[in-house]
């Protein structure tokens, strides 16, 4: 049936013959987790640029209409069928999926979404277009996990599970923090975001590798200061409390 779905969007992408009920059917299987933005393969994530392209036909052949939810819009807000904790004010838009004992606060969580089970999507906190968020993770009060719907080839933002971002942090442009890894607050961090492993001297961007403990920094460039992230730690074992070890961490820097 895949295989079926995946060929028939590919040939509405690019010829604009469009079949809305197929289009439907993809994002109905967006919604139960069945096919995802992005998923892993060979140990790395890559976007299922079908499933993208089946959103932007969405939005671009679907009518905006005033929904029950009191809104004027293309899509409605994702039926509650309940297994997960929804807090008054959580404003979820359709076709996201949120698994079983996830707990979503009053925030905002886009179409093509995907939260894990047991995860928090904390107060006031935005949870992008297509981003995928992982099981036990903390994704923290006012923090962005920034979607990337366009291009449709490109990967969006990914939080692997037990990870936890830090408040007021930002993480954008389809960057991927892997497993057990620790976003400490105030830390931004973009495609184009230099980050420094204290530890080795190695500078990469794009990608926190699993188990890292990462926090906002800044290195002299031609005499000012430029923004960076810097990791300050990096641990082998998922099982050590994230609160503790990002406090722990901060208080060395």
């Amino acid at each position: 049936m895949l295989n079926r779905l995946k060929s028939q969007i590919e040939k509405m992408y690019s010829d604009g013959d469009v079949d809305l009920e197929i289009i439907k059917e993809v994002l109905k299987l967006v919604r139960t987790g069945e096919v995802r933005a992005a998923e892993k393969k060979h140990g790395k994530w890559v976007a299922n640029t079908w499933v993208k392209q089946a959103i932007l036909l969405a939005f671009k052949y679907f009518k905006s209409t005033e929904q029950a939810s009191d809104s004027f819009d293309k899509f409605g807000l994702l039926p509650y069928t309940g297994g997960y904790r929804k807090v008054p004010g959580a404003i979820i838009r359709d076709y996201v999926h949120i698994s079983k004992d996830a707990v979503i606060m009053p925030s905002c969580v886009n179409i093509g979404a995907y939260i894990g089970t047991r995860t928090m999507i904390d107060m006031n906190s935005v949870i992008g277009s297509c981003a995928q968020i992982g099981n036990n993770c903390h994704i923290s009060a006012l923090a962005c996990i920034g979607g990337v719907l366009e291009p449709a080839v490109a990967t969006p933002t990914i939080i692997e599970d037990n990870c936890l971002v830090g408040a007021h942090s930002a993480v954008l442009e389809g960057v991927v923090v892997e497993t057990g890894s620790v976003v400490a607050a105030g830390t931004i961090l973009t495609s184009s975001t230099k980050i420094i492993n204290r530890i080795s001297g190695q500078v990469s961007y794009g990608l926190i590798p699993a188990g890292s403990v990462v926090v906002p920094g800044s290195y002299e460039s031609q005499g000012c200061n430029i923004n960076c992230a810097v990791i300050v730690k990096q641990v082998s074992s998922i099982e050590v409390s994230i609160n503790g070890l990002l406090r722990h961490d901060i208080s060395e820097v």
